[in-house]
């Protein structure tokens, strides 16, 4: 049956895929950061105090002074296509285009800053996709990433009154298409080096400590990736948590105190890798491969190598679009 004429036009019934990370201030300058910290340090499962007590904090001695050092780090890893973070997302976005068929549109936002969540869903809903996955590109769960996305997803869904239909990818810390697509990425990138490597260091984001003892079971994904990357390498690694902030305590040990210290016992040529992250961003370009580097050799380290994420790699496509292809089905 045909309708009316006067009908609104209808698009052809699609699939939607949201792939979302972090977020990124939309350039390098102190003004620009200062946006984005304020939005990503503002959200309570990010920082778990009163906002009541936590925003006169923020809004005083954080946000005078953080966002000039944090602007100068980005400054150092900034692409000519913009923030490494974003360009590595759309990258992955693009390359997974017209993997799933004809009927389903991948897009990409970031929980925090540009492209926002709530614009993308709704871009992809105008373009006749009444059913979405949201798909969070973080291996390991954890409440402040997995969780915090999802929130801001369905809270923009809570403004729809026709709402698409929801799923969500699951953590995949422990996946086999995962733990085999490191292992190739790393091996290649091992085989590439001039030099061999006395440790592997398997950094992940820290979270503070607190947040293990009331039930995120970041912690443990975490470990369990290393043990599995090192069991299918078929060596030892090293796993340590970085990017400490605050006071607190947090996950250890710490990445650049375990950098510090491992020529002290001998080793002295290391090879990092970051398999927490998706796609490099400044934890990785500027923390691990800038600032790691220092540590390691002011402690008389000799040879340093940053293993750059699995981002938009053939292997890393390959093993998301295996993972979101087993999410899709039915839909699909």
């Amino acid at each position: 049956m045909l309708p009316p004429a006067d009908h609104p036009a209808i698009p052809p019934r699609k699939v939607g895929v949201l792939l979302i990370n972090l977020g990124t201030p939309d350039g390098p300058d102190a003004k620009s950061v200062k946006r984005y910290l304020a939005e990503f340090l503002s959200d309570s499962r990010v920082v778990e105090i009163p906002q009541l007590l936590w925003q006169p904090i923020l809004r005083g001695a954080i946000l005078t002074t953080r966002p000039k050092k944090s602007a100068h780090a980005y400054g150092l890893v900034w692409r000519e296509d913009g923030s490494p973070l974003a360009a590595i997302t759309r990258a992955q976005a693009a390359g997974l285009a017209g993997a799933f068929g004809s009927n389903v549109v991948v897009d990409w936002a970031m929980r925090y800053g540009n492209p926002a969540i709530a614009d993308r869903l709704a871009a992809l809903k105008a373009q006749g996709c009444e059913r979405i996955l949201l798909a969070p590109l973080y291996p390991q769960y954890c409440a402040a990433t997995t969780a915090t996305a999802n929130d801001k997803a369905f809270a923009a869904l809570a403004e729809m009154r026709w709402q698409p239909a929801i799923r969500t990818l699951p953590p995949y810390y422990d996946d086999p298409a995962y733990i085999d697509a490191l292992k190739a990425s790393v091996e290649a990138q091992l085989a590439a080096l001039d030099f061999t490597p006395d440790a592997l260091l398997v950094s992940f984001h820290g979270m503070p400590q607190r947040t293990l003892e009331l039930g995120d079971p970041y912690h443990c994904h975490c470990q369990k990736t290393g043990r599995l990357l090192g069991a299918a390498l078929g060596r030892e690694v090293v796993v340590a948590f970085q990017s400490r902030f605050g006071r607190a305590k947090w996950l250890g040990p710490a990445t650049d105190e375990t950098l510090s210290a491992l020529p002290g016992k001998g080793v002295r040529r290391v090879a990092v890798v970051a398999p927490g992250f998706s796609a490099d961003c400044i934890e990785t370009l500027e923390e691990l491969a800038i600032r790691g580097r220092e540590s390691f050799e002011a402690a008389g380290g000799e040879r340093f190598a940053y293993l750059p994420c699995l981002n938009d790699s053939a292997v890393g496509l390959a093993m998301l679009q295996a993972l979101l292809a087993r999410e899709l089905m039915g839909w699909a």
